[in-house]
């Protein structure tokens, strides 16, 4: 921050395994957004190392890095992200374009993602013309749309009300269950880390606490159990 030197994380190891569903939790400004960067290869920390499938991060060329952010990770953000002009079905396909997928599939593969979001419907519409929690389902379709074998998301339930929040959040737990796609959740909300099965709690740049859940977990607050 100009010539002040922050240090935002500090001594942290982590391993995620491969087929994990992780939330970071903690308030704002413990570090936990870093963190998620660092992990989704968007950022390098100035001491330590990051590990990916094996490989130090920081020795890979800008071409590799590039193939890891369009093919190995999916990106949700808090603040949606689509491209105002087009519509959900073309801020899905434009993910697909940089990878060259031929036009034909890409709008059959994005038809079939948003179909299974439960936007149908809505596929020509732009974000202007959907709710908030649609414009996060779109986003959804749209990080899943080079098959990517991890899901970063940032605060995604954050601008949702409680139920578009959990309409999210049961989408990412049958990507988990049913894809086995290693999902990796940042959130300040204790309610929605309960959906995953390890949390990890982050504060003033350090790791408090991580806890795994092997068959089971509480959620939403209300003792219902939820079975993995």
């Amino acid at each position: 921050m100009g010539k002040l030197e922050l240090q935002v994380l500090k001594g942290i190891t982590l391993e995620i395994k491969r087929g994990a569903f992780v939330s970071i939790i903690g308030p704002s400004g413990s570090g936990k957004s870093t963190l998620l960067n660092l992990i989704g290869c968007l950022d390098f920390p100035t001491k330590g190392r990051v590990f990916l499938d094996g490989k130090d991060v920081q020795k890979l060329s800008e071409n590799q890095l590039a193939r890891i952010r369009g093919k190995t990770i999916g990106f949700v953000f808090q603040q949606f992200n689509l491209i105002p002009t087009l519509t959900a079905l073309e801020n899905v396909t434009l993910p697909m374009i940089f990878q060259r997928v031929p036009e034909k599939k890409r709008k059959e593969k994005a038809k079939a993602l948003l179909e299974m979001v439960e936007l149908k419907e809505r596929i020509s519409h732009r974000p202007a013309e959907l709710s908030g929690g649609e414009q996060q389902r779109v986003a959804i379709a749209r990080a899943l749309s080079n098959d990517p074998e991890v899901i970063v998301a940032d605060e995604p339930t954050g601008n949702l009300d409680s139920t578009s929040g959990e309409k999210i959040m049961q989408i990412l737990k049958d990507l988990h269950q049913k894809e086995q796609k290693t999902i990796i959740v940042v959130t300040h909300d204790p309610n929605i880390a309960s959906y995953c099965k390890e949390i990890v709690h982050i504060k003033d740049g350090q790791i408090a606490s991580n806890h795994r859940f092997k068959e089971e977990i509480l959620w939403k607050g209300n003792n219902k159990r939820n079975n993995f």
